[in-house]
């Protein structure tokens, strides 16, 4: 058994590396179905070679498992912002500012939002606050513990806040906001102190140029027009 959890975790890391180096980024829940415990030497996908059966149940606490290691690692930070910045895309081609946010759990993709205060006619409407609101829905709770957030931007303070009063337990952004960013930018929000009943930790930097490029873009457009 153990052999054959090293041979998964190695498959889904080699189908994730082959994806990333060929621009091919997808989910990372994508590559589950790698990750595959079973009882006997069959590890393909439902397949009928060797002993055993496909075990649906153990196949996802594999699969939660295997990125969890991944998130200690790193593997897949960069990920989970690129579908951010396909979300932010999707805002930009709207008229809003071009800002994505994804948030997940053990692998498993929670909620997404892109910026929308102007077709919403909400100045709340942020990337992040509409990831938690989907989240929320989603689940049917309005704490969302062990969660990571990813954003294209770095948090205002608002985001900032409703990301603590979700108890979100790690805060991922691309570029930073050096005229509101509540991550150190301007402001010391996140991560958050002693003072606040959670700790949200924060780290920046996650394909950073796409990012700053994406906004810088979308302002230089507005501009000519």
């Amino acid at each position: 058994m153990t052999i054959i959890g090293g041979l998964n975790g190695y498959r889904a890391f080699a189908l994730w590396r082959h994806r990333r180096l060929n621009q091919d980024v997808r989910s990372p829940s994508d590559f589950g179905d790698f990750c595959i415990p079973v009882n006997g030497y069959d590890v393909d996908n439902g397949g009928s070679r060797g002993i055993g059966t496909f075990d649906h149940q153990k196949a996802r606490v594999k699969t939660k498992l295997f990125w969890r290691i991944c998130w200690r690692m790193g593997l897949n930070d960069e990920v989970w912002m690129r579908r951010a910045l396909e979300l932010a895309r999707q805002g930009a081609a709207e008229g809003e500012v071009p800002v994505g946010a994804i948030l997940v759990r053990d692998g498993e993709v929670l909620g997404e939002g892109w910026n929308r205060p102007i077709g919403e006619h909400d100045p709340s409407a942020h990337a992040e606050i509409l990831a938690l609101r989907d989240a929320g829905r989603r689940v049917g709770n309005y704490r969302l513990p062990d969660t990571l957030l990813y954003v294209t931007l770095e948090p205002c303070p608002m985001c900032a806040a409703a990301l603590i009063h979700a108890r979100v337990s790690r805060v991922l952004f691309g570029a930073p906001d050096p005229k509101g960013g509540a991550c150190g930018s301007v402001f010391d929000l996140l991560p958050s102190d002693a003072r606040f009943n959670h700790r949200t930790e924060c780290a920046g930097g996650i394909l950073e140029t796409e990012c700053s490029a994406l906004l810088r873009d979308f302002f230089c457009s507005r501009r000519q027009t």
